[in-house]
């Protein structure tokens, strides 16, 4: 039979330290990267007229869609109605919040003038998916806040709020989601983005990001902090994350077998899929086999059942295939030039008709990982002073079907 899930801190440890550190060494060059940046202008980046869109909003982009995908483990929980989600519920909420701020703080900084951001947030053209998103990324914020007091409240006077603001959790998050996927599915312009499907894809991948990167800190907090972890919670989130990632194959199949029906995206298509380009080898090799096929195999495959190490290596692999995703759609799609005649071939000096190159520059790497640095590190201090891990998730606490050998 289940027990009453007990949550404590994580205790002092040197190992504690060392690891944060470390995020704290990676927080440390993105700030210095930001003031590199902002110091002699967006010239020392890889971006330009053509690519406005770089490194860094690549991490930016990734960490917001896998703040909602981490919320989607407290979602179960309380929306299905699962128990055994339940218990994981405090760290998902909290790593979502974390995530989203760490991907704000990268675009923030990556405006070249941050502080017209205080523009963007006074005056809102409500014609822009973006004034849209600051409004659902502070929604977002909100709600985590709220529902995670409802979890953790010891004398239960938030407790009736628990259902009502799981819920408000569920379908706002979707909706953030996918708002940043229309982002690109509004921008007719772009080849590559004119696609209405993007909102569904974004929100599938959310939950191959999320999934995959609370799945790895689970495993890696547990063994760490010597708490006990079963194979039931474990085996709920492997095979949660090989359904994502399926789920997001079929969308980006059906993605581009719609734009090769249409003439229009021809020369696209063939860019990505099969220009032999830098884009074309990363969807295959990276998005398709490393991030997709192999996370399935390692998880499907009978003779890695209960491995955690073939589910560590399946959630890496994600992660970075999920990268790699942003990656072609981001800069691939910016990279094949506008098409401002159809039917026509188009040349003239200020590049139109040619394919854009990019090569981001150390200072866009540095100030991406600081964003993954920061979320992280903010994840390993909400462990520290909250009490967002339980004391033991073993089987026979979180499975209440759990029978003893």
């Amino acid at each position: 039979m289940a027990t009453k899930t007990i949550f404590s801190e994580v205790k002092n440890s040197l190992g504690f330290w060392a690891i944060l550190a470390v995020f704290g060494i990676l927080v440390l060059g993105g700030a210095l990267a930001f003031f590199y940046m902002e110091h002699h202008g967006h010239y020392v980046t890889g971006m330009n007229n053509q690519i406005v869109w770089g490194m860094p909003h690549v991490f930016a982009i990734f960490l917001i869609v896998a703040a909602s995908g981490a919320a989607n483990v407290a979602s179960v929980g309380t929306v299905f109605g699962k128990k055994i989600y339940q218990p994981l519920g405090r760290l998902s909420a909290f790593m979502a919040a974390s995530l989203l701020l760490g991907g704000l703080a990268v675009l923030v900084l990556d405006l070249g003038r941050p502080d017209r951001l205080i523009i963007a947030m006074t005056h809102y053209n409500f014609k822009s998916i973006f004034a849209w998103n600051i409004i659902l990324y502070n929604g977002f914020l909100a709600i985590l806040v709220v529902y995670l007091w409802t979890m953790m409240d010891r004398r239960k006077i938030a407790k009736a709020l628990y259902k009502p603001v799981g819920y408000a959790n569920f379908i706002w998050r979707v909706i953030l989601t996918s708002g940043t996927g229309s982002i690109f599915g509004f921008l007719v312009a772009r080849q590559y983005y004119d696609a209405a499907i993007m909102a569904p894809l974004f929100i599938a991948a959310s939950y191959v990001f999320g999934t995959a990167i609370y799945s790895l800190f689970l495993l890696i907090s547990f063994k760490l902090t010597g708490r006990e972890l079963g194979d039931t919670v474990l085996n709920r989130l492997r095979y949660t994350l090989a359904i994502f990632i399926a789920a997001v194959l079929f969308f980006e199949t059906i993605r581009h077998l719609t734009n090769l029906y249409a003439t229009e995206h021809h020369g696209v298509e063939e860019f990505i899929l099969a220009s032999g380009s830098t884009f074309t080898k990363l969807f295959w090799y990276g998005q398709i086999l490393l991030g997709s096929l192999l996370p399935m195999f390692l998880i499907w495959c009978r003779f890695l059942r209960n491995s955690r190490l073939a589910l560590a290596l399946a959630a890496v692999l994600a992660i970075l295939g999920g990268l790699i995703q942003i990656y072609v759609i981001l800069i691939g799609g910016q990279a094949y030039p506008l098409v401002l005649f159809p039917n026509a071939e188009v040349s003239s000096s200020f590049y139109e008709g040619v394919i854009n190159s990019y090569s981001a520059t150390l200072p866009e790497y540095m100030l991406g990982i600081g964003g993954v640095g920061l979320a992280l590190a903010m994840v390993l201090v909400g462990i520290k002073v909250l009490r967002l891990l339980p004391v033991s998730l073993a089987d026979s606490v979180v499975d209440p079907h759990h029978k003893k050998a």
